[in-house]
């Protein structure tokens, strides 16, 4: 272990990932050394309209980057690394993580033109990195996803472990089991604080093994009398196997449509994490020319996100790929909290075009199990690490709590258990933590090409637009005496429909009219003056007469 310095002490925090689901990014920092772990997305809420992704806002990581030694992946989902080439744009710092996770991310830095500039360093369950003061060993978890790892980060005040996405599943797909004996011996030595994954904390008793869905999958494509079509996550490398291996078993050849799919099982296969008999894959144009009880379609769309695979082709506008009455449609995944909206809309309509459809949670439909370990998995995770601090992580605030909660019934302290939000932060010297000062934290949206330039006032402006649009007047002035030259002309968008409500258009004209005249009658010729008092006295009028506020943009121009 490093000396300690005097004077120094460990500071944790999260710059997303509690209090929210998505958007990984926790930091330890010792001295003059900080490591990061996990750089992750989250998809957007329904207010956000118009943003692609959120990212965490890494302000103090960019003026602190001289200390940053690395960012940890614990594995290789969106919401872990999904943030990385926006990160790395701002913060160029070695990038460790396992096999497949690498290959993911150097799959993102290469479209990011990033892949060059990035050191990236393949890391093992067995690999120790010296990270300044830090040293970072790790263990191996399941999770949905191979290579998953949990961190220990061993620091002059003490051990702090990050659990990373984690259940306990005794019969894994690949037969990566978890390092139960590693995880005890690390406690054995004492650990300061843990952070662990609270997703499913709410949920009593253990979650399902991940092989349990295997079978399920074989019956349901037994029973199938046309094409399966099986919508699951891309990431979720376990499932894809178990889908290609039901298919082999039930003579079916799978065709992989939806980007991000074929991107993870092309990486997948060539790094060895897939193993697909040959002649298996077939190309999207082959379906139609085989017998539809020997086709299994694998889609993106388990979240009925609008531009999906399967949601274009619920809405039959798949270029390749349509619907048929009587095919089997398996939605393999859980809603995200937010999106059952979406799903319940995609099922809808795939039933609309007669298709029979099994989705719904694991425990109805036995196609989906979580990967995340349930309450008694959780009490597991703390008995054998031990901690003396706790920081519960990666779940909504209700989560969080439950988890803690947890805590407190093996016997941890209830005033060692720290319930954080972004930016909070924990310090801890000589054996003792305490809440520390907030660090600048919070959401960067990501619009297009565009990174952070959409924030509240721009999102307020939309939200306005969206719902009671807006007009648009265009007045001509004379430069020399300030007269009327043209206008004002009246443009509606969104506001009312221009032919049925011409007579209130005319109204609205002849107020801006009138409110011109007497301002340049009281020599009010200042722009910025004449436009504050269209916007007033028109926005009274039209909320007078509609009940409605429209976003009023006044243009003035001088010739």
């Amino acid at each position: 272990m490093s000396k300690k310095q005097q004077g120094d002490k460990v500071v944790i925090f999260a710059l997303g990932g509690v209090g929210e689901i998505g958007k990984n990014m926790y930091v330890v920092q010792y001295g003059n050394d900080i490591v990061v772990v996990d750089a992750g997305l989250k998809f957007p809420e329904e207010d956000m309209l118009g943003i692609d992704i959120v990212i965490p806002d890494i302000t103090y990581l960019v003026e602190n980057k001289d200390k940053v030694r690395g960012i940890l992946l614990t594995h290789g989902h969106e919401d872990h690394i999904g943030g990385l080439p926006y990160v790395l744009k701002a913060l160029n710092v070695p990038v460790y993580g396992t096999r497949l996770t690498m290959g993911l991310v150097e799959a993102k830095l290469k479209e990011a033109h990033l892949l060059g500039e990035t050191k990236r360093i393949v890391i093992t369950a067995d690999s120790e990195l010296q990270l300044g003061s830090i040293k970072a060993t790790f263990f191996r978890t399941n999770h949905s996803i191979p290579d998953s790892v949990g961190v220990c980060l061993e620091t002059p005040e003490g051990l702090i472990v990050h659990t990373g996405d984690f259940k306990f599943d005794h019969t894994p797909v690949n037969d990566q089991y978890a390092d139960l004996a590693k995880m005890a011996e690390i406690g054995s030595r004492g650990v300061l604080a843990l952070l662990s994954d609270s997703t499913n904390a709410e949920r009593p008793g253990f979650t399902g093994s991940e092989k349990s869905v295997g079978a399920e999958l074989e019956e349901v494509f037994r029973k199938a009398k046309q094409r399966v079509v099986v919508a699951t996550f891309a990431s979720n490398v376990h499932r894809i196997q178990q889908i290609i291996d039901a298919a082999y078993n039930t003579r079916r050849k799978v065709t992989v449509v939806g980007r991000s799919m074929v991107n993870v099982v092309s990486i997948a296969s060539e790094l060895g994490y897939l193993n697909i008999p040959d002649g298996m894959l077939i190309e999207p144009e082959e379906v139609n020319r085989l017998p539809a009880d020997r086709v299994v379609i694998l889609s993106t769309g388990s979240q009925g996100e609008p531009m999906s695979a399967l949601t274009r082709m619920a809405r039959s506008a798949h270029k390749k790929m349509d619907i048929l009455p009587g095919d089997t449609v398996v939605i393999s995944a859980t809603p995200i909290p937010g999106n059952e909206r979406y799903v319940g809309r995609t099922v809808d309509e795939l039933m609309r075009l007669g298709a029979h459809v099994i989705y719904g949670p694991g425990s109805v439909s036995g196609v989906h199990v979580s990967g995340h370990g349930s309450q008694e998995e959780l009490k597991l995770m703390l008995n054998l690490i031990r901690p003396k601090y706790f920081i519960p992580i990666h779940g909504e605030y209700r989560m969080l709590r439950m988890h803690g909660l947890l805590a407190e019934s093996v016997g941890i302290e209830k005033d060692n258990i720290f319930l954080i939000d972004i930016g909070d932060t924990v310090e801890i010297q000589n054996g003792v933590a305490r809440k520390g000062a907030k660090v600048p934290s919070g959401n960067v949206l990501i619009d297009g090409l565009g990174v952070g330039d959409v924030g509240n006032i721009v999102l307020r402006d939309r939200k306005l637009l969206s719902q009671d649009g807006i007009l648009v007047v265009v007045v001509t002035l004379s430069k020399q005496d300030g007269k009327i030259l043209s206008g004002p002309d009246i443009i509606s968008r969104g506001f009312v429909y221009v032919r049925e409500s011409e007579g209130l258009l005319d109204e609205a004209n002849k107020l801006v009219m009138n409110t011109l005249t007497r301002l340049m009658g009281e020599n009010v010729n200042e722009w910025a003056s004449l436009k504050t008092h269209v916007k007033d006295a028109l926005g009274r009028f039209l909320y007078e007469q509609t009940r409605r506020r429209p976003m009023i943009l006044p243009i003035i121009m001088e010739v």
